[in-house]
């Protein structure tokens, strides 16, 4: 077999992948798929069309320069174009009209995946719009697994618990200080905000070891973190105040224990997991509590990326290899966080571990163009929200499939946003006894 008859197996192998995934997320009765579940979200059907839209739009028009399929409602399904909340309204394709256009628009796409050259432009070369793509749905896979979570009504999706896990002995570990590579130029998929790789310098600085805990979180509940001004920001307090925010969404108060829905289950807050749908504010209170802070971008890829070893900064926490179950918990293999301290084999060469996958955690950074950048193939991706009301996200999460994030990946959010499935692990600067 060739190298490009080998790329071509390996793309369409994440596109079969992909689509068997929002195949899942969309088997539920029609009345569930058109209804709203929250005005954060879109009903289910539309991001169902939506991912056919855009494969249809860049793959069967631009690549393979096929005539339309359905170039009647392409302003149905321009995010740009409206609002969430406004979708509903909109005279969207049914559920079996949709699962019909997603069908076709897919055979033609196998069918320019046949034929299409795999170099020669930018577009195409090492199959980048069809990772493209790919990254799309399951990015959208990602999004229709927090509408299911914002879903009332009995579980409709299932899947195994992930096993038991053992903290690792150190709670934090000191990243030394010095330049780093940051970003990449060399992953055939990466998107453009991850471009250009440059080198930068991070200071010395400690980080924990695992994410934050629905345990260690309860404890600043406990000591009424909520309620003491002291450890939110002015914007944070805010918020906390107007929102009347009380402890992670979807928790509540069971007499003296506290309960959560987990799409559709209502069971105990398992104190053992990364706490999850928290947003900036509450992450940033938490570690002024402890005494800590939210680690900046650099410092959270420094820490995910970098081989003191070898000075050179790795595709993942665990080197190069793409991710396996032994490595960390993407995918919707499992519809939770796996306790702290899981993947030991996922952990960085300074014993870092579950930095991809479980939790997007949150971090100290705006969202901003890396230097050089240079939008492609559309500034709709990224460059339009630089400079805007976001913060960073890195990671992935449970619900994050290995194709959509790596050690670059870059994800933002506005820090008001809780319906993510976001934790955070803390920092702090190094005590000079610590870096002597």
């Amino acid at each position: 077999m060739t190298s490009t008859e080998d790329l071509r197996e390996r793309v369409a192998e994440q596109l079969r992948r992909s689509r068997e995934r929002s195949t899942v997320l969309t088997s539920i009765e029609d009345d569930e798929l058109v209804r709203q579940h929250s005005k954060l979200m879109s009903p289910l059907v539309w991001d169902l069309a939506h991912i056919g839209n855009q494969e249809e739009l860049w793959l069967v028009r631009d690549v393979g320069g096929r005539e339309p399929v359905r170039e009647d409602i392409d302003h149905l399904y321009d995010a740009f174009q409206h609002a969430r909340a406004d979708r509903p309204a909109l005279p969207l394709l049914s559920p079996a009209e949709a699962r019909g256009y997603v069908r076709e628009v897919r055979d033609k796409v196998f069918d320019v995946l046949d034929k299409a050259p795999l170099e020669g432009s930018r577009l195409v070369d090492h199959g980048f719009a069809f990772g493209m793509i790919v990254q799309h749905e399951q990015q959208h896979d990602e999004t229709m697994l927090a509408t299911h979570q914002l879903r009332i009504g009995a579980p409709v999706l299932h899947a195994p618990d992930p096993g038991p896990a053992v903290r690792p002995t150190a709670r934090e570990v000191l990243v030394p200080g010095g330049e780093f590579t940051m970003g990449t130029s060399t992953e055939p998929w990466a998107l453009d905000n991850e471009r250009p790789a440059f080198r930068t310098h991070v200071d010395a600085f400690v980080i924990d070891t695992v994410p934050v805990s629905n345990g260690d979180y309860l404890a600043f509940i406990d000591a009424g973190g909520y309620d003491d001004e002291r450890w939110w920001s002015e914007r944070g307090w805010a918020h906390r105040t107007k929102a009347k925010l009380v402890a992670p969404r979807f928790w509540e108060r069971d007499g003296d224990r506290w309960v959560r829905t987990r799409f559709g289950v209502v069971e105990p807050v398992p104190l053992d997991e990364p706490v999850v749908h928290v947003c900036f504010h509450e992450a940033q209170a938490y570690a002024r509590w402890a005494g800590k802070r939210l680690p900046t971008e650099p410092e959270w890829e420094k820490a995910a990326r970098f081989d003191p070893a070898t000075g050179r900064s790795r595709r993942y926490p665990w080197g190069d290899e793409d991710p396996g179950p032994e490595h960390a918990n993407l995918g919707q293999r499992h519809l939770r966080p796996a306790p702290v301290g899981s993947y030991p084999a996922g952990e960085s060469p300074l014993g870092v571990r579950q930095l991809i996958g479980d939790v997007w955690e949150w971090v100290d950074s705006d969202f901003h163009a890396y230097p050089g950048f240079a939008a492609f193939p559309y500034k709709e991706y990224s460059e339009v929200f630089f400079g805007g009301d976001y913060k960073m996200l890195r990671g992935g999460s449970f619900g994050t499939d290995a194709s959509a994030v790596r050690g670059t990946f870059r994800n933002w959010d506005h820090p008001i946003r809780r319906q993510i499935f976001a934790g955070f692990r803390c920092a702090r600067d190094p005590r000079p006894d610590e870096v002597g």
